[in-house]
């Protein structure tokens, strides 16, 4: 099937910056779009960005003008990346990458990446 790896995280602090990538590995039959997700320590999941195949973006209203998620066209990653700008403490928390693949019929997660920010 599918196997995702986020990489990237770390702790940094306050205004700074941090790129994660998430690598696609095994058999990506049709895969339209990828999201990124972040869990905060004691709340739920929620929705950061998205990348389609067509490179259209989507954003959470949180990182809108902070977060920029591609395509990771850098070698035979196959992936996608967020680049995040302007840390702040809310934004603390485990960053996970996720897609659909429609022929599959299965929603694939990585096992997610750190993500600290500290004041």
């Amino acid at each position: 099937q599918v196997q995702l790896v986020e990489s990237g995280g770390g702790t940094v602090q306050v205004g700074g910056s941090l790129l994660l990538s998430c690598e696609v590995s095994g058999t990506v039959l049709d895969m339209p779009a990828m999201s990124w997700y972040r869990q905060p320590p004691g709340k739920q999941r929620e929705l950061v960005a998205t990348v389609d195949r067509d490179d259209a973006t989507t954003y959470a209203d949180f990182a809108k003008g902070r977060f920029t998620v591609a395509k990771d066209v850098d070698g035979d990653k196959n992936g996608i990346v967020l680049q995040m700008t302007g840390l702040r403490s809310e934004d603390t928390g485990v960053y996970y990458c996720n897609g659909h693949d429609r022929q599959w019929a299965e929603t694939f997660w990585g096992q997610g990446t750190q993500v600290t920010v500290s004041s």
